[in-house]
């Protein structure tokens, strides 16, 4: 009850307390939307500027030639050079590093939701929150001393990147993957049980079905969770200015790695007069890869919408 709703004939003393109670209802209302509004500007004024910031210093070296040309031949300040070589090792790594963790993340969150009892259940998890927390570095030194015991020393190929990138992958595929299985009812496992269905044939037509959604969308933040890493694959892949479309022979050029390279070689020492010679072109470069990675990422969470807005079914009855 509140002042407005109070019959004329009540008393004056409840009707002045119950105003002031709705007074602090309502102030109480506009200072929790003020607090909310307030976390929600202070939350994106880091994005935004990061996101201005890389765009004003990359937007002007971000064409077509800098799109489809590797850094074969430059040297120096020329006004030349571009990240096809990066590009093309971004997304072989990172796709053959998918191809590696979904699967492996998909079946033991399937199994740690749907079978998983006891203590193998418990280790799992144990094992997967581990590996949640691993240093990137440290999946980059397990990748190369992995190839580097069968393959020997020095090795340097596109799959050691995919495997080190698939070590960070893994457990996050996992744990979306198996929150999104939790969400779905037990009252549908347990009509399509009581229809005489297999187990295994529960878990791919009504489990996975119903939670393909959410499955997607935890693979694409898994995807944009790699795909940023330099660390392991300044390890794994090395360096290289050539293009390298085989995953399984010599280094390859990643856009972190290229990023990293170019920014930390600073400006050119030119000669004065020259003005084929651009001191800041390193620089230059780097902001525009890393405009591009920004771009790759958002395209990645645009095609995972889509694929989870076309193949998510459209009622659960």
């Amino acid at each position: 009850m509140s002042a407005t709703t109070l019959p004329e004939g009540g008393n004056a003393e409840l009707r002045a307390l119950l105003r002031q109670v709705d007074k602090g209802r309502h102030r109480k209302d506009r200072l929790m939307k003020g607090l909310i509004y307030g976390a929600f500007v202070l939350a994106m004024l880091p994005l935004v500027s990061v996101s201005w910031t890389v765009l004003v210093n990359g937007i002007e070296r971000f064409d077509a030639y800098f799109l489809t040309h590797s850094m074969r031949g430059v040297y120096g300040g020329m006004d030349a050079g571009g990240i096809y070589h990066a590009i093309i090792g971004t997304l072989e790594i990172t796709l053959f590093a998918t191809l590696i963790s979904v699967p492996i993340g998909l079946l033991t969150a399937v199994y740690l939701v749907e079978y998983g009892r006891g203590a193998l259940a418990r280790s799992v998890t144990f094992f997967v929150d581990v590996m949640t927390g691993i240093p990137s570095i440290v999946a980059g030194l397990f990748a190369y001393a992995l190839f580097a015991v069968i393959l020997g020393p020095g090795i340097r190929m596109g799959v050691v990147g995919s495997v080190a990138l698939s070590v960070l992958m893994i457990p996050v595929v996992v744990r979306s993957c198996e929150e999104m299985l939790r969400l779905v009812p037990n009252e549908l496992r347990e009509a399509a049980l009581a229809l005489g269905v297999p187990r295994w044939l529960v878990v791919i037509k009504v489990v996975l079905r119903t939670s393909i959604a959410g499955i997607g969308t935890g693979i694409t933040l898994a995807i944009a969770r790699i795909i940023g890493e330099t660390a392991p694959l300044l390890i794994t892949v090395g360096v290289i200015d050539s293009i390298n479309f085989n995953l399984f022979e010599g280094r390859m050029m990643t856009l972190p790695v290229y990023v990293y390279r170019q920014y930390s070689q600073g400006l050119v020492p030119c000669t004065p007069g020259d003005l084929a010679c651009i001191p800041t072109i390193n620089y230059d470069r780097a902001w525009a890869a890393a405009l591009t990675l920004i771009l790759i990422v958002m395209l990645l969470n645009l095609i995972g919408r889509l694929i989870t807005r076309f193949f998510a079914p459209k009622n659960l009855g």
